[in-house]
């Protein structure tokens, strides 16, 4: 990356944290979830439990126990049907977590409920390696129609380091799991991470070839996220960082993934389609139902309650807090999300955000035009190889920022 780019990559990273930031003091009690027009949105479910926790993960969880988990399910779908009363629609539901699949009867009954109740015509769902078994995902065929497996490394001292090896078997384990599971739901995405602390090309260049030869609709490469939440042991299990490939490990992916079709900036497929991991990049506007789950509703970021007790005891309404942005805040936020899938429609932006984006956000169009991050073409703006990494890196402090709510209100439950 030139000079330029580098100034332009870290002050934009530096200037999302302080936004991020001091928009998150405007926090103030909630209000139940109004209806802004009629309209279908994205629906959000939030399953927080796991069996044991990685390293790395900043995601709301709490270890898995099955009585307090089928309570817990039960809560969860009387928020639901309460949507459905207030007059939501969907057309896509993602199923997140924790482990989503850490209880297949209670989730088939959920997933079953939302389809009987709303105009869903498409469900993604995330799972570990440990919940893919031929027998448990037949059961979803007709209901699921993409399913994320997060693998992260075929690296067996990788998956020492992140607690995964004990939990989800050997690189060799992994890899019979897949073989068994791939073809049974219609994509089936295998999630990898890159830029773990001592990782070296030939490390990385090895998952991506175990990945592909397994022959995945979908494989997906996130950078290693680190947050409020997951530094520390993070750096516990790999030591201090070495020298941050990050960059140049990026660029070996967006080779190595050449004859493939690319999805959104981390995302690369067989055949393109829009069902993939960032649903925020297809859906700016979504309900998030669950414990800790959010919502982005009419400009306003919605938090529903982390503590499971308080969650269960809210009755239909589990909203604790929301935050409130200014326009211009809002239209990058549409920006970031839209372009991460490579393009962008400015006519289309335009349309749906009710703005002239070259007017609205000329300061950082001609940034990010000037350092070569993206070109127009066709009415369109579209990312550059050096933007697709800018990207990431945007989309990636996005997270880590949202790592470090949930890390607001983990104490909250602890105090």
């Amino acid at each position: 990356m030139t000079f330029s780019q580098k100034l332009i990559l870290n002050g934009t990273q530096t200037f999302l944290n302080y936004k991020f930031k001091q928009n998150f003091k405007a926090i103030k009690k909630g209000d139940t979830k109004k209806l802004p027009s009629k309209k279908s949105y994205m629906m959000y479910i939030h399953i927080p439990f796991c069996h044991t926790f990685c390293t790395y993960c900043g995601f709301h969880k709490y270890i898995y126990d099955e009585l307090l988990a089928k309570k817990y399910f039960q809560a969860l779908r009387e928020e639901i049907k309460n949507a459905k009363e207030l007059g939501f629609d969907f057309d896509t539901l993602y199923v997140g977590g924790g482990t989503t699949l850490v209880n297949e009867n209670e989730l088939l009954k959920t997933l079953e409920l939302c389809k009987s109740l709303f105009s869903i015509k498409e469900i993604s769902c995330e799972s570990d390696p440990n919940h893919i078994k031929p027998d448990k995902l037949r059961l979803f065929n007709g209901l699921i129609d993409r399913l994320s497996c997060g693998v992260q490394s075929f690296d067996d001292e990788f998956l020492k380091k992140t607690a995964r090896y004990q939990k989800f078997g050997s690189s060799k384990e992994l890899i019979k799991k897949l073989e068994a599971a791939i073809g049974i739901l219609p994509i089936f995405s295998i999630d990898l991470i890159f830029n773990f602390p001592a990782q070296n090309e030939k490390d990385l260049l090895k998952d991506l070839q175990i990945a592909q030869k397994l022959n995945p609709t979908q494989i997906t490469t996130y950078p290693l996220m680190k947050s409020k939440l997951t530094k520390k042991l993070i750096a516990k299990s790999f030591g201090k960082d070495l020298v941050d490939k990050e960059f140049e490990f990026y660029k070996l992916i967006q080779d190595f993934f050449k004859a493939y079709q690319q999805n959104n900036c981390w995302s690369f497929s067989l055949e393109k389609n829009s069902l993939s991991d960032e649903y925020v990049s297809y859906h700016n506007e979504y309900v998030g139902f669950g414990s800790g789950a959010f919502s982005f509703l009419d400009n306003k970021l919605l938090v529903n309650a982390f503590d499971l007790n308080e969650y269960e005891s809210l009755g239909e309404n589990k909203l604790i807090a929301e935050f409130d942005f200014k326009r211009k805040d809002i239209l990058r936020y549409n920006f970031l999300s839209k372009i991460f899938s490579l393009e962008l429609d400015i006519d289309k932006f335009n349309e749906n955000f009710t703005c002239d984006i070259k007017k609205d956000l000329s300061l950082e169009l001609a940034l990010l035009k000037f350092s070569s991050f993206l070109f127009e073409r066709d009415k369109k703006f579209i990312l550059s190889d050096e933007g697709k990494y800018l990207f990431v890196l945007l989309m990636k402090e996005f997270y880590t920022n949202m790592d470090t709510v949930r890390a607001f209100f983990k104490e909250r439950i602890l105090h």
